[in-house]
């Protein structure tokens, strides 16, 4: 054990003897495992940090809260299947009013015109402060129990303000924080868009995704969005409403139990047999998580085929490298061998060399990877999540790089003929 113990050592200090003597050389051999380990370190910890912010904000969203939309989430596998959802019947306030009146079980029942990133984008003005341009939607008064957001100031929309068609705005923290960095908003007059509104209420800031800040909006009533904007979109000529409707079962009432009520009541609406499909979907926060769960799986697919690439170009160079060092260090293993170096430990040195070279590449990218995540979340605030099991496959892809593309080399010095190689001029 000492033995082995001591040959091991030996043989690091040689490769830390190599690796000083040829610094450059040396770099650029690992640069290529460098590359490869900071992409699935800094990948990694933003593509989790992003999953599980979205998550986060799916699970704010209610768990037992159902949406009632034409397009299901994620648009359909291709472009015929979308089109056909946009022929489906819209979602509209007449569907509301009907879940309410006939499905005792639907506890809350909110409308929405423009919600989930399709809102207007407009810009909002407070005397010389302005915002970048902002997403704005309607909503019904309703729209907070559905949401389970939480104001921070003021008040949310009454049915007297949608009845009214009152341009009343409740702003997202981002543009209150821009507006009014040292005033308090309520009750102010500002400009959204080309058009007054009075600010009733902001809703308290939420975590950061890494595709955005989520608090970059502002809500209106949703009858005031439709006297002012047109709430209808067009696509390839077919024009539709641009509608959710957020339904919350009574407390004791099961999920699934009131999203079968409100089916049997679209079909029954839209005039379906039985046997043709829904034109409608009804989605919950399960379903727009089991959907992420497929996008970012898809995302790390491409991230292990690119760093692959990677780890294998830096495989490559570092059995190009090794093979040179190889050939410069004939007489070197001569020597080895008459003295009496065997075959394996003429093997190990080599090897060792190759697996020391690519961790030292592993190491870099994880330090390099890891700074590139905290850089991204310090400077841009997106956020990120480190799991230590990135390291380690990190290490231990680079640890392989040197194991599977050293052998080559390795094999080729065991062989050298101790005569041969000390006649190697």
């Amino acid at each position: 054990m000492g033995f082995r113990s001591g040959l091991f050592t030996d043989i690091l200090g040689l490769a830390w003897d190599t690796l000083r003597a040829n610094k450059l050389r040396s770099f650029l051999t690992i640069l290529g495992v460098v590359i490869g380990v900071t992409s699935i370190v800094s990948m990694t910890s933003l593509v989790l940090g992003f999953e599980d912010s979205v998550k986060s904000l799916f699970r704010q969203m209610g768990t037992d809260t159902l949406y009632l939309v034409k397009i299901p989430f994620g648009g359909g596998r291709d472009d015929k299947e979308f089109l056909a959802y946009l022929r489906r019947p819209d979602i509209t306030m007449a569907d509301a009013e009907a879940i309410q009146r006939n499905i005792p079980s639907a506890d809350v029942i909110s409308m929405a015109y423009g919600a989930m990133g399709q809102g207007r984008q407009e810009e909002m003005v407070y005397g010389s402060e302005k915002t970048r341009p902002m997403t704005v939607f309607g909503v019904s008064e309703e729209w907070l129990s559905t949401n389970f957001m939480e104001l921070d100031q003021g008040r949310f929309f009454t049915t007297v303000d949608v009845d009214r068609r009152r341009q009343s705005v409740v702003l997202g923290s981002e543009p209150a924080r821009i507006l009014f960095p040292n005033v308090d908003p309520i009750g102010k007059r500002i400009r959204v868009g080309p058009r007054q509104f009075t600010v009733v209420g902001v809703f308290g800031k939420r975590p950061s995704i890494a595709i955005g800040n989520p608090d970059q909006f502002a809500v209106m009533p949703y009858t005031t969005y439709a006297k002012l904007y047109d709430p209808y979109n067009q696509i390839r000529g077919i024009r539709f409403l641009n509608s959710m409707l957020a339904v919350v079962p009574e407390p004791g009432i099961s999920r699934d139990e009131v999203i079968d009520q409100v089916s049997e009541l679209m079909r029954a609406r839209h005039r379906l047999r039985l046997d043709q499909e829904n034109d409608f979907a009804i989605m919950t926060s399960d379903a727009m998580t089991a959907l992420f769960d497929q996008i970012t799986q898809g995302v790390f697919l491409a991230l292990i085929i690119i760093s692959s690439i990677a780890l294998m170009v830096g495989g490559i160079g570092v059995m190009a490298i090794m093979t040179i060092s190889v050939t410069e260090r004939t007489r070197e293993i001569g020597v080895r061998k008459a003295i009496g170096a065997r075959r394996r430990e003429i093997l190990w040195q080599f090897l060792l060399e190759a697996v020391f070279l690519t961790s030292i590449g592993g190491l870099l990218g994880i330090i390099t990877g890891a700074s590139i995540a905290l850089g991204v979340n310090r400077f841009v605030g997106w956020a990120v999540l480190m799991p230590w099991w990135s390291f380690a496959v990190g290490l231990a892809f680079s640890g392989t790089v040197g194991i599977v593309f050293g052998m080559l080399p390795a094999f080729k010095a065991a062989r050298l003929d101790p005569i041969e190689a000390l006649r190697y001029e």
